[in-house]
């Protein structure tokens, strides 16, 4: 049902390299040209194992339309690379148009990543690293997730998971983490859905996290408020003074050994990352990790910062799964202006990710 199709760089000395399954992400986007570009570096494609998990053809037609348009932007040939050809279903990969999000489109994405997850699982891959998905396009072809996170997590059996993301500062080599406390849903349901326990949760997430894959044991943690200046003593919202500065008083007294900052009004948390990430010489003492209360409210600083290097990590998993921090951007799609850098910076994070696991497990 599927063929592993072996290029020339799949045996460069894979002695002991993570082994990464790269999904493609939905062919109609930005996914197939950001792997394209990002496999031609020679400092990803000899340092790690990839196989590329989606068509060969499906990359092969985006590489010869890309070598047609004034992309100055390497490419590698797809025939030298390891791909995995996941069957899908009859005509499915004639109504793959680029540029268009459709059921076709959203069908093979999803195949890729059922393929790519059940894999990992058997022990096949060490992490994955998820090409852009349209969740649109999953809809239309009958799949109903919120995203790939969503899907990752109920295919591994795991109820406790978040989004993490993850971006290092050209500028500084600052490292930027910031978990999401809700992640998609409507503005309006984030007050009804924040409670006490689900902030518990995540922040066991997190600091299990920042243990085992970035060897941090005494974490600071800065938590963000939910209301304008956390709420003005309850001026401006009810939420902290009614749960959320005891529920941050009890973590305290049950985590001496963490520092937890908060909860910082909402305008104000983001500054010293702000400082910490461009250089600023008045920055002090950033945290280690932020905690965000819901979608918008981390990710706009987030993209802001690092649009082009931000990484999204699922973390809860029993594996390491990364993905860039940007969408399939159908409006370029085959034009070839499309950047590799978030691709490139998930790559190595997966692979630094994995290798920490694997340097634990020896110990």
């Amino acid at each position: 049902m599927y063929q592993n199709n072996q290029g020339s760089l799949q045996n460069f000395g894979k002695v002991n390299r993570p082994r990464l399954a790269l999904t493609m992400g939905d062919p109609a986007g930005i996914g197939l040209e950001v792997i394209l570009k990002a496999l031609a570096d020679p400092a990803i494609s000899q340092k790690y194992d990839i196989t590329v998990v989606g068509n060969r053809d499906l990359l092969a037609q985006t590489y010869e339309k890309l070598n047609l348009t004034q992309n100055l932007v390497p490419l590698v040939n797809p025939d030298l690379l390891s791909v995995i050809n996941v069957e899908l279903k009859e005509g499915i990969k004639g109504e793959i148009i680029p540029g268009i999000g459709n059921a076709a489109s959203g069908a093979a994405s999803f195949a890729y990543m059922e393929y790519a997850i059940a894999q990992t699982l058997a022990g096949k891959f060490d992490g994955i690293v998820t090409g852009p998905i349209a969740k649109s396009a999953w809809k239309a072809a009958g799949y109903n997730y919120p995203g790939q996170t969503e899907l990752l997590a109920e295919k591994s059996g795991v109820k406790r998971f978040g989004m993490l993301f993850v971006a290092r500062s050209p500028h500084t080599n600052w490292t930027l983490r910031a978990l999401l406390g809700t992640t998609h849903i409507p503005l309006c349901q984030v007050s009804e859905k924040l409670t006490p326990q689900l902030l518990t949760e995540k922040l066991d997430l997190l600091v299990e996290c920042l243990k085992q894959d970035f060897g941090i044991e005494k974490a600071r943690i800065a938590i963000a408020g939910l209301n304008p200046h956390s709420g003005e003593q309850g001026q401006l919202g009810r939420e902290e003074q009614d749960w959320l500065i005891p529920w941050l008083e009890e973590e305290r007294q049950n985590r001496p050994q963490l520092q937890l900052d908060g909860p910082i009004p909402p305008d104000t948390m983001w500054v010293k990352p702000g400082q910490a990430w461009y250089g600023n010489s008045q920055m002090q003492n950033p945290a280690d990790a932020y905690l965000a209360l819901y979608h918008d409210q981390g990710l706009i600083p987030v993209k802001l910062m690092a649009f082009d290097r931000a990484v999204n990590t699922s973390i809860g998993l029993p594996f390491v799964r990364t993905s860039p921090d940007h969408g399939t951007a159908f409006d370029i799609a085959g034009k070839g202006i499309a950047d590799a850098t978030s691709m490139k910076a998930a790559i190595d994070l997966a692979a630094e990710l994995v290798s920490q696991r694997m340097a634990a497990v020896k110990l």
